[in-house]
């Protein structure tokens, strides 16, 4: 997705401080959107409609689908589940062959009808549509010259900035476009369509996933495989970091924007916690990847104990490989209500702190008089670890040790995930020991960096030496960090 910023302000810790109570309850990263691409088939909209289905845990605030019949556009786009802005009126009203996808959260801000994705625009060229998930971390900057330049921006989305880079540019499409990708930072995954072409690329690094199947001569694109397989379509390979393919009538050009060769960088984020379990990445799936970290973990940080559960449902893998490495059964510990999500609210404070058990129960029957590992994926600011544990403690858990199957998490990312300042982290300014007394453990670990390399890697470790994203972790970011025009490495709060 792309972040939505108000003009003339800074990329700063307080940017991503104003989203500090959209997860209310809950206190998980948020994954920024999902994309999904398809050229070539004469039922786009509806190959669209449910790769999107398969992407809606990346983004569950909007969604929108943009699609060309060769001559014009036909889009639509609406706040809410994809299942609850189309139709099937709707869907047979989007004719044509090439279609780009989009569901979103926001991050920071209303939710607004205006930011959601595709964004269509007509320029001198004739349409033009835009979706991505990531973010443009010099965005501010460049809206800002834009702006003194005579441009007129529609919307507080950073995708934008590229819209009207490609427009005010002299070239070609193709050539406009390479320009734009030199031109902006960050980690993104792009999705631009005109009448009859589809331009698709990843950032230098691959910070953000993106992939390419086929489904007879069509070709189709996604954030995740998941949605491959909800359609039918066959896997092809992941798109490279900097990597630019122009689709066309003439078929698929594999080209570069980028010729240098950078640090390969996937968010380590999507592994943990973000991809469905039966996505793949890099040759690894996830729920594969994630049952090592559990195993990983146990190495590590084992305890005895009689039970050991996952917090539903991304950490389900790992607890699994959790028991399986020590022998300990594992059960259903703790259930998750999946009826809550969007509509949930707390008018007061007493009800905040009860409405854990709206979302989360657990079950009396197995905890009760047991010493339990509660397996998580990671804390952000505590608040939820904690009511997570008083839950299981309520329940009769005589002892609950927490294992978090990813290192403190220290630093914000800038990369397009929904993360608080770096002061509400709780990792950034408490040691292990005094998170385990704010979340009331009698014990807690975390998983290393290098146990989490080798977890994620598997087989493949000589192929994860630096490509992945740890900056969450190491405060190592593979980008530069522009802030109101003043280059920084490393976090630059």
């Amino acid at each position: 997705m792309s972040h939505e910023i108000a003009p003339h302000t800074l990329w700063t810790g307080d940017y991503y401080n104003e989203g500090a109570g959209k997860e209310g309850l809950f206190d998980k990263l948020k994954e920024e959107c999902g994309v999904f691409g398809v050229y070539g088939h004469p039922d786009a909209a509806s190959l669209s409609y449910y790769g999107l289905h398969a992407l809606q845990h990346r983004g569950e605030e909007s969604a929108g689908l943009c699609v060309s019949d060769g001559e014009e556009f036909h889009f639509h786009r609406g706040m809410g589940l994809v299942k609850e802005v189309f139709d099937k009126d709707l869907l047979s009203s989007l004719t044509g062959s090439i279609s780009i996808g989009h569901v979103r959260y926001s991050t920071s801000g209303d939710s607004k009808l205006a930011n959601a994705q595709p964004l269509v625009f007509k320029y001198r060229a004739g349409d033009l549509a835009v979706a991505t998930n990531g973010n443009i971390v010099n965005a501010p900057q460049i809206r800002r010259e834009l702006e003194e330049s005579g441009s007129i921006f529609q919307t507080t989305s950073d995708t934008e900035v590229i819209a009207h880079l490609i427009a005010r540019s002299s070239k070609g499409l193709v050539e406009a476009a390479k320009d734009a990708f030199n031109r902006i930072i960050g980690g993104y995954a792009f999705l631009i369509m005109t009448n009859d072409k589809l331009l698709v690329a990843s950032d230098s690094h691959g910070l953000r996933p993106l992939s390419m199947g086929k489904l007879g001569d069509a070709y189709i694109f996604a954030s995740e495989t998941c949605a491959f397989e909800t359609i039918g379509a066959e896997f092809v390979r992941d798109i490279e970091p900097g990597e630019l393919l122009v689709l066309d009538r003439e078929g698929l050009h594999e080209d570069r924007f980028d010729e240098t060769k950078h640090r390969k960088a996937l968010c380590a984020m999507e592994y943990i916690y973000f991809a469905r379990p039966d996505s793949d990445m890099n040759g690894s799936n996830q729920h594969a990847a994630r049952k090592r970290m559990g195993s990983q973990m146990a190495l590590e940080s084992f305890v005895d104990a009689d039970i050991v559960t996952g917090v539903p449902d991304s950490s389900i893998s790992a607890a699994i490989g959790y028991a399986e490495q020590t022998g300990i059964p594992y059960e259903l510990g703790l259930i998750k209500n999946k009826y809550t999500g969007r509509t949930f609210i707390q008018p007061s404070q007493e009800l905040r702190e009860q409405g854990v058990k709206m979302k989360l129960s657990a079950v009396r029957r197995v905890v009760e008089g047991q010493r339990v590992v509660m397996i998580d994926d990671s804390i952000v600011r505590g608040t939820t670890s904690r009511r997570i544990v008083n839950l299981l403690r309520e329940a009769g858990a005589v002892e609950v040790h927490v294992r978090i199957t990813s290192p403190p998490f220290k630093n914000p990312c800038f990369y397009g995930i929904d993360t608080p300042d770096r002061r509400e982290l709780i990792a950034s300014s408490r040691s292990i020991e005094e998170i385990c007394q704010e979340i009331n453990a009698d014990s807690l670990a975390f998983l290393s960096p290098e146990g989490l390399i080798t977890a994620i890697a598997g087989n493949n470790e000589a192929d994860y030496k630096g490509g992945l994203c740890m900056a969450c972790f190491d405060n190592d970011y593979p980008t530069r960090l522009d802030f109101d025009g003043e280059e920084k490495f490393g976090c630059g709060c």
